[in-house]
């Protein structure tokens, strides 16, 4: 996992920290109840804020990462499956899907290749 200065964590009743200055956070142990669950130690700070998330969601939202990257990274490896598939189709198989279908796969591999590369 990537902690990256631009993630904010939530830590509910409107409270965000950068995910990149979360140095620890403790399930509060007494007084706990509604909106005092846990307190989550930011660096740079010598009090605490008292979230009124558990601990494993606030641990949760810090590791896990965002789902955009996930989605990306699934599309990424769609696209280079496609690409190598691409690649076994012959010239006449092409052609007949431009000609017939209108499914210009030598175009679609060119842009492809194109995202691919910028990434």
């Amino acid at each position: 996992m990537k902690i990256l200065s631009s993630e904010l964590v939530h830590l509910g009743f409107g409270k965000y920290v950068r995910s990149d200055q979360v140095t620890a956070v403790i399930p509060i142990e007494e007084e706990r109840g509604p909106g005092r669950r846990t307190f989550v130690h930011v660096q740079g700070q010598n009090d605490p804020i008292i979230a009124s998330r558990a601990e494993d969601t606030i641990i949760r939202d810090l590791v896990q990462e965002p789902r955009e990257v996930t989605q990306a990274r699934q599309q990424q490896e769609i696209l280079q499956d496609l690409l190598v598939n691409l690649a076994n189709v012959n010239s006449t198989v092409r052609r007949i899907n431009r000609d017939e279908g209108s499914l210009d796969l030598d175009l679609l591999e060119r842009r492809i290749k194109q995202v691919l590369e910028a990434n």
